[in-house]
């Protein structure tokens, strides 16, 4: 039997085999067509061919390893085809069963107050400024005390201890520098400035259940013409009647900062107040400090003080929702628990 009859020999072993059900298709691949196939070991042969015959014994090579490689392709996609339908017909699914609930994140208990906050005075009129060219954490001396009202030898500058990266460079103490980064930029000619800047800010303490290294503020201004006190209390009323409800009354107490002259600090009642409620049944919890913006400090901004007025509150967004909600550690809010940040969810509050 000459070479080409035992390649075509060879074809009629493979098309048997490979037809054959329940045959394992590599194996049978690595049979025919491996280094050390049959197909393969055959082939070797060509060297002892004759010149004339070499092209011959090549055609029927190239071939039988078409024919086989397509059968082998067939066969495994049918075994395949097989298999998944085995597997449909006992893996069923149930499209009646309700889907899997995931759990959907949302805004932290903080930035929902701040959100309620900036929704609030947005509708009042005020822009929000928050970006860091007008707002930086990082601030000079210059913005954070002295244009304040706060020389360097002022000793009201021990009532905040604060994170000096050099001595003049500083993490802010406070939001208010923005107030005078963003007045000595404002036209009045194109009406008066209401503005809050919500932030981030830093001072030297020791991190307890009502006090924290780092905490947010909500700083507050409006300057025009004919500013008053009066301004002031009804825009802190309806801050905090939006935020604890439409019950809850206000009262300000005579205080002293350096930058707002006159000073006071404000409360907020700690229960509904009727018109039946007595003032002695009153409770009252204090949350923040406002005053009337000191006239040095429009003068540093380059406002004339004799034609405009102004007035400044600070809003602690952290303390606001410890009494909103009635947390009594401040510190939750920065552990990043799950447990504790999921009960406030926006729509469920």
């Amino acid at each position: 039997m000459n070479l080409i009859e035992e390649l075509q020999q060879l074809e009629k072993i493979a098309i048997e085999n490979i037809n054959a059900s329940g045959n394992d298709i590599e194996k049978l691949r690595i049979s025919f067509l491996g280094k050390k196939g049959q197909l393969t070991t055959l082939l070797k042969g060509m060297k002892d061919v004759s010149p004339e015959q070499k092209p011959k014994v090549g055609e029927v090579g190239n071939h039988v390893r078409q024919v086989i490689t397509q059968l082998l392709a067939e066969k495994k996609a049918q075994q395949e085809a097989i298999t998944l339908n085995q597997q449909l017909a006992t893996e069923k699914l149930d499209v009646t069963l309700p889907g899997s609930t995931r759990r959907v994140g949302q805004p932290h208990v903080l930035q929902q107050i701040i959100d309620e906050i900036e929704d609030h005075f947005i509708g009042l009129g005020f822009k929000v400024v928050d970006d860091t060219v007008d707002a930086p954490e990082i601030e000079t001396d210059h913005y954070n005390f002295e244009r304040l009202n706060l020389p360097k030898d002022h000793p009201a500058r021990d009532m905040q201890d604060t994170f000096y990266i050099t001595p003049e460079i500083l993490m802010r103490t406070q939001t208010s520098p923005v107030e005078s980064r963003v007045l000595e930029k404002h036209d009045f000619s194109q009406g008066p400035l209401k503005m809050i800047s919500p932030g981030k800010v830093y001072r030297r303490d020791t991190d307890d259940a009502t006090h924290s290294h780092q905490f947010h503020q909500i700083e507050g201004l409006v300057v025009g013409e004919n500013i008053t006190m009066a301004d002031l209390k009804g825009t802190l009323l309806s801050i905090a009647q939006e935020l604890f409800g439409e019950k809850h009354q206000i009262r300000l107490r005579p205080s002293y900062f350096p930058f707002t002259e006159p000073s006071v600090e404000v409360d907020v009642s700690w229960n509904e107040v009727t018109p039946d409620t007595r003032p002695e049944d009153i409770e009252w919890i204090e949350v923040l400090g406002a005053g009337m913006t000191h006239p040095n400090v429009l003068k540093m901004d380059g406002v004339d003080s004799t034609k405009y007025s102004a007035f400044a509150f600070g809003l602690g967004p952290d303390r606001f929702a410890m009494l909103k909600y009635g947390v009594d550690d401040i510190r939750q809010f920065y552990l990043n628990d799950v447990r504790f940040i999921s009960q406030f969810n926006r729509k469920g509050n």
